[in-house]
C-alpha cells in the first residue's frame, strides 16, 4: 500500500477479533510508532500492551475505578467496565511520559509527540491488514486508572487502541471538502 493510499483510506474499525498481531506485526507498528516527531529527542511516549489475562487485568482497573466514583454502583455496571477491554484481542495504551521543565518543549509538544506515536500505530496497522480503534473517554483521565498503569503527576494518557483482526464490514469513509478546513493566506 502506497503512503497516501494509507493516509486516505485509514478509517476506525469498532468491531475486532483475534487473534492478535503477530510478534512481527507488532515490531512493524512500534518501529512506525518510534518515527513520531521528537523535538530533542525526548521520546516522551510509553506503552503498556494488553492482551490474553492482560485485558482482564484492565477490565479489574476500569471496574475499580468505576467503585471508587460510586461506591454504590451496580454489579451489572461494574461486569460492564470489566467487559470494555475485552472487545479486542489487543489494547495498547499510549502514555505521554513528560519531562516537566525542558527549555524550548513544552508539556503540550511532548504530549502531541505521543499522540502523533499513537496515530503512526494506528496507521501501521492499517498498512498491514489489521483494524484498529482511538479509544479514550473517561478511563483516560481517572485516577484510578492512571495510578494503576504507573502514570507521574506529569504523564498523560493519551488513548487506549485497540488492535485484532477486522471483524466486521468497513463502514464508509466520510468525505470531507477540504475548503471546509483551510485557510489560506496569500
Amino acid at each position: 500500500m502506497d503512503a497516501l493510499t494509507l493516509l486516505h483510506q485509514r478509517s476506525s474499525m469498532g468491531k475486532l477479533m483475534g487473534p492478535a498481531p503477530s510478534p512481527e506485526q507488532m515490531e512493524a507498528i512500534y518501529r512506525a510508532a518510534l518515527r513520531a516527531p521528537d523535538h530533542k529527542e525526548l521520546r516522551p511516549w510509553r506503552f503498556i500492551e494488553f492482551t490474553g489475562e492482560g485485558l482482564e487485568r484492565l477490565g479489574e482497573l476500569f471496574a475499580e475505578a468505576e467503585y471508587r466514583e460510586d461506591p454504590s454502583i451496580e454489579d451489572a455496571a461494574l461486569d460492564a467496565a470489566r467487559k470494555k477491554p475485552l472487545r479486542a484481542p489487543m489494547i495498547i495504551a499510549v502514555i505521554a511520559k513528560v519531562t516537566p521543565d525542558v527549555e524550548k518543549v513544552p508539556k503540550i509538544e511532548q504530549v502531541i509527540s505521543a499522540g502523533c506515536a499513537g496515530h503512526a500505530i494506528l496507521l501501521a496497522a492499517h498498512a498491514l491488514g489489521l483494524g484498529a480503534m482511538w479509544r479514550s473517554g473517561k478511563y483516560a483521565f481517572d485516577p484510578t486508572v492512571r495510578k494503576g498503569l504507573g502514570l507521574e503527576e506529569e504523564d498523560e494518557l493519551i488513548a487506549f487502541l485497540y488492535l485484532g483482526q477486522l471483524g466486521g464490514r468497513h463502514k464508509p469513509i466520510a468525505e470531507h471538502r477540504i475548503s471546509d478546513f483551510v485557510e489560506r493566506w496569500t
